[in-house]
């Protein structure tokens, strides 16, 4: 589990400093796929997620062992589905992934070649 550190401003001037405990982090609310940002996410590991756009925590369970940097699917996506990640168009999917799968290049590929 990673801490992610957020600065608060109180209404009266005051600033704070709390921890959130974060696994993946998703950058933008459209995005169907996470980043994990702890070493590695086990197989059904209830993972805490955290959505930068709005600030916002949703959970998921992995189906996956997945590494630090890589994706996971957040919902389940069928083959000519488009990856979004940073709410951008990063690849098309060219296998099957369920919700919590390890999203890399067995099952996806840019759209540029």
């Amino acid at each position: 589990m990673r801490l992610i550190y957020k600065i608060l401003k109180n209404s009266n001037k005051q600033i704070d400093t709390i921890l959130m405990a974060t696994d993946i982090i998703i950058h933008d609310q459209k995005d169907n796929v996470g980043v994990v940002v702890i070493e590695k996410i086990t197989p059904k590991q209830d993972c805490k997620c955290w959505i930068m756009e709005n600030d916002s925590t949703i959970n998921i369970q992995s189906a996956d062992e997945i590494p630090l940097g890589h994706k996971i699917a957040m919902i389940d996506l069928k083959e000519g589905d488009t990856i979004l990640k940073y709410g951008h168009d990063i690849g098309k999917v060219v296998k099957a992934i369920k919700k919590g799968e390890h999203v890399h290049v067995h099952n996806v590929k840019t759209k540029k070649w």
